[in-house]
C-alpha cells in the first residue's frame, strides 16, 4: 500500500510540474487538459516509476527497519521517512549517470522540482512506518517478492522487440573508407575527395582514391567532447576555391559550461590557418546533449546554423533571449544579417531565424523550390520535418506529438495559435540524422525526393514532398543494420551514407 501510495503521488507530481513549466512561458492549461495528462501518465510513466522507486524502497525500508531496532519508537516513522526520500535520490543520481540523457525525469532537473519528489518518497516511506507499527498489518517478504518480480516484469516488457531486415538486390553498397571514429559529416571538395568530421573532434582528409589520411587536419579549435557533445558538421564556402576557407559547427566549453560554437578556417594543404570563432551559443550550458549543429547556406550567401535545446533546458527554446532551440541566421564573419527576423526587437538575440525547436540535426536548403527544410529529434516520437520560414515558432516544448523517455506526457497539446504544424512526424521516433533532398540522375525515381537518416531505425528513410505535403514511402538499407549519421548527395549522382560507430564507415550507394 505504501508503494503504491507513493508512486501514484510521485506520478502526480511530477505531471504537475511539467505542466506548471508551461505555465510558466504563458501557457494556459485548462482542467481537462490537466486530467488528461494526468491520466495519462498513471498509466504510460507510472509502470518505469514503480520499477525505479520500487526498487529503491523495498531496499531503503529494509535498511531502515534493520536500523529502527536501534533507536527509540518516537523516531521510527522521520527514520522510514527519511529512508524512502534517500533511496530515491541515489536511485536518481544512479540513472542519471547511466541514462543517455542528463535527467531522466524532468520534473527532477530543477531544485524545487527534486525536493517535491523526495517528499512523495518519504512520504510513503512515513506511511509505511505506521502501516508496520503492529505485525498484523506489516508487508510479508513473500508480497515483497511478488512486488519486485512485478517491478522488474514491467520494466523488462518496455524493451523494444528486433526489427525486421530488409533486402540490398536492388542497389550496390560500395565501402569506400573505413576505420573513421564515430564519423558525423560529409563535405564533397570540388577537385575530388571529401572532408569529414569525427565526434572526438578530429577533421579527416579523404583523398580522391577515397583512402584516409594518416593524419588528422592540424588547426581545428578544442572541441568538447562527451556524450553527444563533440565536433559536428563542415561546410565549405560557397567561394571555396576561391578563399579555401571550411566552417566547423563543434561543442566548446566544459562539462559545467558549454556551447555550441562555429569557426572558420582556411584549409591549406593538411592544416586549418586563421581559425576564428564567429559564434558561439549562449547562455552557457550544463550537461553533453542536444546541440543540434547542422548549417548550410542560403543563396544570399548567409550561413543557418542549428542548435539544440540542451535537453534539460526545453523551454528555452521559446525564450527569444536565448540561442537554445533556435536556428541562427549569420554572415559568414559571425555578424547579424541586418533583415533576420527578430533585429531590433527588445528582449530578442539578432542572430535568432527560428525557434520552438528540439534538436535540429537535418537540414537541407534547396535551391531548385527555394525552400530550407530541417528535421528535429522528438523524445519518443515527434521527429518533425519543417519548412522554416524566417520569425516562425515551431512549437518545442509547448506541442509536440512525442512523449518524453519515460512515458510521461511533455505537454497536452499537439497544436496550438501561432505555431507551425510539421509536415509529417515520426511515432515512435526513427531518431533522424543527416539528410538530403536528392537531385542526381542515377534514381530518376527518387528525384526531389528527400533521405534522411535514422539512427535508432537503422535505415535511410525515404519522404516525397509535393504540393506542401509530405509522406513516408519506404525505409532503405535495413539490411545493413547500420546507425545512419549523414547522407549526402555527391557530384556523381551517387548517395553516400556515413555509419555512426567506432569503425565507421563511408559507404557509396549506386543502382
Amino acid at each position: 500500500m505504501a508503494l503504491a501510495v507513493g508512486v501514484i503521488l510521485g506520478t502526480v507530481v511530477q505531471t504537475q510540474l511539467n505542466l506548471w513549466a508551461l505555465q510558466a512561458m504563458g501557457v494556459a492549461v485548462g482542467l481537462d487538459a490537466r486530467i488528461s495528462a494526468t491520466g495519462h501518465d498513471l498509466v504510460s510513466f507510472a509502470p518505469l516509476y514503480l520499477l525505479l522507486f520500487g526498487l529503491s524502497f523495498l531496499i531503503s525500508q529494509g535498511a531502515a527497519a534493520v536500523v529502527s531496532r536501534f533507536v527509540g519508537r518516537g523516531l521510527r516513522v522521520p527514520l522510514f521517512g527519511l529512508a524512502g526520500a534517500s533511496g530515491l535520490w541515489v536511485a536518481l543520481v544512479l540513472v542519471n549517470a547511466l541514462a543517455p540523457m542528463p535527467t531522466l525525469i524532468a520534473a527532477t532537473r530543477t531544485g524545487g522540482g527534486l525536493l517535491a519528489m523526495l517528499l512523495t518518497a518519504a512520504f510513503a516511506g512515513a506511511l509505511f512506518a505506521r502501516l508496520t507499527a503492529r505485525p498484523a498489518t506489516g508487508v510479508s517478504s513473500h508480497a515483497s517478492g511478488t512486488l519486485l518480480a512485478f517491478c522488474l516484469a514491467v520494466g523488462l516488457g518496455a524493451l523494444p522487440g528486433p526489427t525486421q531486415a530488409q533486402s540490398l538486390s536492388d542497389y550496390t553498397v560500395e565501402t569506400l573508407t573505413s576505420g573513421l571514429e564515430h564519423p558525423w559529416s560529409l563535405a564533397f571538395l570540388p577537385g575530388g575527395g571529401a572532408l569529414v568530421t569525427e565526434r572526438a573532434g578530429r577533421l579527416r582528409m579523404i583523398s580522391e582514391e577515397w583512402e584516409l589520411g594518416q593524419a588528422p587536419i592540424t588547426g581545428v579549435p578544442p572541441v568538447f567532447n562527451d556524450a553527444q557533445a563533440g565536433l559536428f558538421d563542415v561546410l565549405l564556402s560557397p567561394d571555396f576555391e576561391n578563399n579555401q576557407l571550411v566552417f566547423l559547427a563543434y561543442s566548446c566549453g566544459t562539462a559545467s559550461a558549454n556551447h555550441l560554437c562555429v569557426a572558420r578556417g582556411q584549409l591549406q594543404a593538411e592544416a586549418l590557418t586563421e581559425v576564428v570563432e564567429i559564434f558561439r551559443a549562449k547562455p552557457a550550458k550544463e550537461g553533453s546533449a542536444h546541440y543540434g549543429g547542422r548549417m548550410a547556406w542560403l543563396p544570399d550567401g548567409t550561413l543557418i546554423v542549428t542548435l539544440g535545446d540542451g535537453f534539460d533546458y526545453r523551454e528555452q527554446a521559446q525564450n527569444l533571449s536565448s540561442h537554445l532551440g533556435k536556428i541562427v541566421r549569420l554572415n559568414p564573419d559571425g555578424s547579424v544579417p541586418a533583415d533576420n527576423p527578430f533585429v531590433g526587437r527588445e528582449g530578442a538575440l539578432p542572430e535568432i531565424y527560428s525557434y520552438g525547436h528540439r534538436n535540429v540535426q537535418g537540414l537541407v536548403f534547396d535551391s531548385v523550390e527555394n525552400v530550407l527544410i530541417a528535421h528535429e529529434h522528438g523524445p519518443r516520437g515527434g521527429d518533425e520535418i519543417n519548412i522554416i520560414e524566417p520569425g516562425h515558432n515551431y512549437g518545442w516544448p509547448v506541442i509536440t506529438h512525442g512523449i518524453d523517455y519515460t512515458g510521461a506526457m511533455i505537454t497536452p497539446f499537439v497544436e496550438r495559435e501561432g505555431m507551425e504544424q510539421p509536415l509529417l512526424h515520426w511515432t515512435p521516433s526513427i531518431a533522424p540524422s543527416g539528410m538530403t533532398r536528392y537531385r542526381g540522375e542515377l534514381f530518376p525515381d527518387w528525384q526531389g525526393n528527400l533521405l534522411v537518416g535514422a539512427l535508432a531505425d537503422k535505415s535511410v528513410h525515404r519522404v516525397t514532398l509535393e504540393a506542401g505535403e509530405a509522406s513516408d514511402v519506404e525505409s532503405l538499407f535495413e539490411a545493413m543494420g547500420e546507425r545512419i549519421r549523414d547522407v549526402a548527395t555527391g557530384p556523381d549522382g551517387a548517395v553516400y551514407l556515413l555509419t555512426d560507430s567506432a569503425d565507421g564507415r563511408i559507404l557509396r550507394i549506386l543502382p
